[in-house]
Formats: C-alpha cells, sequence, structure tokens
C-alpha cells in the first residue's frame, strides 16, 4: 500500500503526466482497433509496430527505475534506441501505382561484376540508391517511311477480297440467264466485272463493284454525235443515232425501241432494267441459293444491288454499256431534261496506261495511287477525287517526272499534291486523254473550294492525310 501511494506521489509530482498517458494509451486503442478498416492489412501492421514502439518508450520514461541497479538508465536508453531502429526498418506498404507510373522507363538490371576485372570507375560515380537512366531519342519518321507505312495498312481484308468477286460472278451469272429469257430479242452481251478491286488498286474494304452489261448495236445503222454539237457542249457525253432511216426503217434494230427524237436513250434502257430489277426478279430466291440477302435499291437513279452476306456487305452497280469507234459509252446520263446522253467512260485506258508505265521504268504509280484513293476514302470531303482526277493528274506528272521509283515516292506525292490544288485553284483539270473534258465540271463550286482547302494544307503537313 505504501508503495501503491509513493508511486501515484511521482506521478502527481510530474504534473499529471499518468493521466495523460492513460489518454494516449485509449487512443492507441482505438486507431489499432480501425487501422484495419482504413489502413489495410499491411497498414494496420505498420501502425501497430509503429505504436508498441511508441508505448514502449512512454512505459519506460514513467516506469520506477531501479536505484539499485546502476545498469538501469543504460539498459533503458538501449532498448530505446532498438525500438526506434524497429520503427525505421519496418518495411513500407507497397504504394500504389499510379495510371501515368506506367509510362515511366524502367530501370535496367545491373551488370554483373566479372571475377579478375577492376570495376569502371564511371559505374561507380553515382550512388546506388539514385541510377542514371538516359532516356532513348525518339525516332522521327520521313515522309517516306510513313507512305510506306501507311501502304501497308490499305490491303483489303483477305475474305473480302476472295468472297466478293465470288458472289458477285454468281450473281451476274443469274441476271444473264434471266436477261436471256427474258428479253431473248435484244442482243445483250456477256456481262462481265470492272472494278478498282479486280485491278488491285481497291483500298481498305471491298464493297463495291461494277457489273457490265454490254449494248451490242449494229453500226451501219448507229453512229455517234460528241457532246460538244450537241445543245450541252460537253465533250465528255455522246448521242448515239440512228441513221439510214430511209432505207433501213424502224424496226430492222431490236434497239429501236428505246428510241427517243432519233437517238438511243440511255434514260429509256435504264427504266426497263431498273423496273427488272425491282419487279420481275425473284431476289429472295437468288439469295437463298447463294447463302445471302439481296435487296435491289429502288429510290435510287442508279441500277443498284445491295447484297449482304455473313462476311461481306456489297454493293453491285449495273452499268449498260456501248462500245462503238474505240469509244466506251456508259448509260449514265446526266440530271436534266437531256435523257439521250452517254457519258464516256476512261477508266480501262488509265488502268491500262498507269500499268504500262510502271511495266516500263518499274515504277510506284500504282502504289501512289493507291494511298490517294485510301487518303480520298478517309477523307469525306475528298470523295470525289477517289477516281479518275487522281489517276488523271499521275499521268499528267509521268510526262514531265521522269524518276517514279519507289525511293522518290515521296516527292512525286507531295507533287501529285501541289498539282491537284493548283487544277482546284483554276477549276479546271483536263482529261489525259482528251484535253477538251474538264473533269470538274460536274462538281460544284462549294465542293471545289473545300477540297482546295483540305488539300492546301496538306502541302506543309502532308502527314496528316495519313491519319
Amino acid at each position: 500500500m505504501a508503495a501503491f501511494w509513493q508511486q501515484r506521489g511521482r506521478r502527481q509530482e510530474n504534473g499529471g503526466l499518468g493521466s495523460v498517458i492513460d489518454g494516449l494509451g485509449s487512443v492507441f486503442d482505438v486507431l489499432l482497433a480501425n487501422a484495419r478498416l482504413v489502413l489495410g492489412v499491411s497498414g494496420a501492421a505498420v501502425l501497430a509496430i509503429a505504436t508498441l514502439a511508441v508505448k514502449r518508450l512512454i512505459d519506460r520514461a514513467t516506469s520506477p527505475r531501479d536505484e539499485g541497479d546502476p545498469k538501469a538508465e543504460q539498459k533503458s536508453l538501449e532498448e530505446s534506441w532498438q525500438d526506434l531502429a524497429l520503427i525505421k526498418t519496418t518495411p513500407k506498404p507497397p504504394k500504389k501505382q499510379r495510371r501515368e507510373d506506367l509510362s515511366e522507363p524502367l530501370l535496367s538490371p545491373a551488370q554483373p561484376v566479372v571475377p579478375g576485372e577492376a570495376p569502371n570507375p564511371r559505374d561507380c560515380s553515382a550512388p546506388l540508391g539514385d541510377p542514371q537512366v538516359k532516356p532513348s531519342p525518339l525516332r522521327c519518321l520521313t515522309l517516306q517511311e510513313k507512305l510506306l507505312s501507311h501502304s501497308s495498312q490499305l490491303a483489303v481484308p483477305e475474305i473480302q477480297a476472295s468472297l466478293v468477286p465470288q458472289l458477285a460472278r454468281s450473281i451476274c451469272t443469274q441476271l444473264q440467264n434471266f436477261l436471256r429469257s427474258k428479253f431473248p430479242e435484244l442482243p445483250f452481251g456477256r456481262l462481265f466485272l470492272r472494278g478498282a478491286l479486280l485491278d488491285g488498286l481497291e483500298v481498305l474494304a471491298a464493297d463495291h463493284i461494277h457489273l457490265m452489261l454490254p449494248v451490242v448495236l449494229d453500226t451501219g445503222l448507229w453512229s455517234l454525235i460528241s457532246g460538244e454539237d450537241t445543245v450541252v457542249r460537253n465533250p465528255q457525253y455522246w448521242m448515239i443515232k440512228r441513221i439510214d432511216l430511209g432505207y433501213f426503217p424502224r424496226g430492222c434494230s431490236p434497239w429501236d425501241r428505246f428510241i427517243v427524237g432519233r437517238y438511243l436513250s440511255s434514260s429509256v434502257i435504264n427504266e426497263t432494267l431498273h423496273k427488272l430489277l425491282v419487279a420481275s426478279i425473284n431476289w429472295p430466291a437468288i439469295g437463298g441459293l447463294l447463302g445471302c440477302a439481296i435487296h435491289p435499291v429502288v429510290a435510287s437513279r442508279e441500277l443498284k444491288l445491295e447484297v449482304k452476306h455473313d462476311q461481306v456487305e456489297l454493293s453491285i452497280t449495273l452499268f449498260p454499256v456501248v462500245e462503238m469507234e474505240d469509244k466506251v459509252l456508259l448509260s449514265v446520263p446526266p440530271e436534266g431534261l437531256v435523257e439521250n446522253l452517254w457519258l464516256e467512260s476512261f477508266y480501262r485506258a488509265e488502268v491500262s496506261r498507269v500499268k504500262e508505265l510502271d511495266a516500263g521504268d518499274s515504277g510506284a504509280r500504282q502504289l501512289c495511287l493507291r494511298i490517294l484513293k485510301g487518303v480520298c476514302r478517309s477523307q469525306p470531303s475528298l470523295h470525289k477525287l477517289g477516281g479518275s482526277p487522281v489517276t488523271h493528274v499521275i499521268l499528267h506528272l509521268s510526262d514531265t517526272a521522269s524518276d517514279w521509283a519507289e525511293e522518290s515516292l515521296a516527292d512525286r506525292f507531295q507533287q501529285v499534291l501541289e498539282e491537284l490544288v493548283a487544277s482546284l485553284e483554276k477549276g479546271v483539270l483536263p482529261s489525259y486523254f482528251n484535253p477538251k473534258i474538264n473533269l470538274f465540271s460536274g462538281l460544284l463550286e462549294e465542293e471545289i473550294d473545300e477540297m482546295g482547302f483540305v488539300l492546301y494544307r496538306a502541302i506543309s503537313e502532308p502527314e496528316v492525310l495519313l491519319k
């Protein structure tokens, strides 16, 4: 009892230190009870160890010393340093990795020391805890490298490249058989396919193809009249006139039923075929036979079919075509009241000429054309440049620029952009095969301005077109 009052007296002499310690003990107990919920398992363990060490220090500071033991003070100091060391050496919980830390470079592993080899002084200059890591310099790609890399991304998926022609040929056969049974008196030629996919110039996706329907005419009964000599004054269009009606009256040609004002009407032929595609052919049955769904587009002026397969979606456009006097004329009349005009097509001559030039000098014209077609396809404002205009610019440049090797692809690409901008500024792009034809004549002024603005900005930084 005397010892108890003596100890209590010492605590009171210390200015109420005992009550403060009791309060701290209760706080530690509350922290430890809730640490696992707040800090997790590893955080609670660290807090518990630190709290234990602090409580030991407080207990030693307030406990009565044994005055008879001369090593008591020294022992208390040693235990205190051990507790502080315990706090310092306690492993910290792993830091939660942040998203931005994932982009930081990792440290390279230390190089092993070869026995008998003296250490490099430069390796020992930096402290072990602060390794010096030199960031590798970023490699800037040239326009040439970017073009070649971009061209590898333009390939049509293999499944489309093989399945689309197969489906189109099957539909072509079914349509050919139906035309022969429906119009046995009309000398339609054999249907054939045409398009960039078959010529190796398609990019990104094989989602469209052309179906050509030859209209076979007797050259003794028909002749061509240039569009320059008509009211439209457009050399790209032609009219097909019925001749010698005095000697060969109407009915001598099976195509006389499509005459309007002594001219073979492209509009009347299209209307007849449109009704045939929409109302006469049992497309659900043909689609079921071919494993796809076929739907004619009713609202379109073009003769178009939409084909949906499990693996591809395809658009097929039918073009009646007349070949006379070395001209290829498509039944694509312009919008308006004139319904007897036929559009001259240069597609076959374009592809043939580009391939011929590349074969002669191992050039990269086809590669440049494919890249530009991919650019026009990915840029909505440049869609109308993706066909003949770009091809004709490349053909014009081939007459002045002789170096079309793959190593000069970047220079030729830049030059094509400059020529396109110059042509758009004037609003005139002459056809390579007939300089009288302006390939921009069918564009609106707003479309020319928008395309010119996009390409003008790309001249100083062509890479923006490849994104």
